[in-house]
């Protein structure tokens, strides 16, 4: 099915005019910079194998290469280098906008605070890495995943992918829960201690997970649910 064969509350163009950019998924956003399809796929779809190349995460679709996305089917010279536009773009703002890059992380209490105003407001939960050297200056800050209402699905693969790549020495995570309540639920919990362990495992640090709510925050490692052996 086209996209013009949808009906119009489900067209990504029509959804982000009435709802915002917030109301659209990573593929309607991503088929809007595609712009058309091919014979047999619409730009949704198109752009949903273009986030599956990149084992769908898209974090991971920032650092693609011109020539490396035109291998998919259905995506060539023009429309890679839309896509990489976009993405490069994203990261310039992002980084004008994240006073946290390079700064050394003396709490979780600041980091908290600079990471409410980009995420206090979110509609849906965004689980965020950011990864810091052995001084505990901050390198990067990667989105992870952004999942619905209720739940950002994580994989410690993920997760860990962008401070193996920049050599990290230890990670803080962070996610916002999109009701206003910090408050752990039970799956925050265990994806925390999963998490924990698999840093543990690759030798990378994880100093704290905090949750973002509409002007508070909770900190796993103030409240005492991060092992001791990590605070050092």
């Amino acid at each position: 099915m086209h996209i013009k064969d949808l009906p119009e509350s489900e067209r990504p163009q029509e959804k982000m005019l009435y709802g915002g950019a917030g109301s659209l998924s990573n593929s309607e956003l991503l088929a809007l910079v595609i712009r058309s399809g091919t014979g047999d796929k619409s730009a949704v779809q198109l752009a949903e194998e273009v986030i599956s190349y990149t084992a769908d995460n898209i974090g991971e679709l920032g650092s693609a290469e011109v020539m490396e996305l035109t291998k998919i089917r259905g995506i060539g010279e023009a429309k890679a280098c839309s896509i990489v536009a976009a993405m490069e773009l994203s990261r310039r703002l992002d980084h004008k906008r994240s006073s946290i890059v390079k700064n050394k992380v003396r709490d979780s209490r600041e980091v908290a605070e600079l990471l409410m105003h980009e995420l206090m407001y979110e509609k849906r939960e965004n689980f965020v890495a950011i990864c810091l050297n052995a001084k505990l200056q901050v390198e990067s800050k990667t989105v992870i995943s952004i999942g619905d209402l209720s739940n950002a699905p994580v994989h410690p693969r993920e997760v860990f992918a962008p401070a193996v790549r920049r050599g990290a020495a230890a990670v803080i995570l962070a996610h916002n829960h999109p009701s206003g309540d910090p408050a752990p639920s039970d799956d925050d919990i265990a994806v925390t201690a999963r998490l924990l362990e698999a840093s543990e495992i690759m030798g990378i640090k994880l100093l704290d997970h905090i949750i973002i709510g509409h002007g508070r925050y909770y900190s796993f490692r103030s409240e005492g649910l991060l092992f001791a052996k990590q605070s050092d």
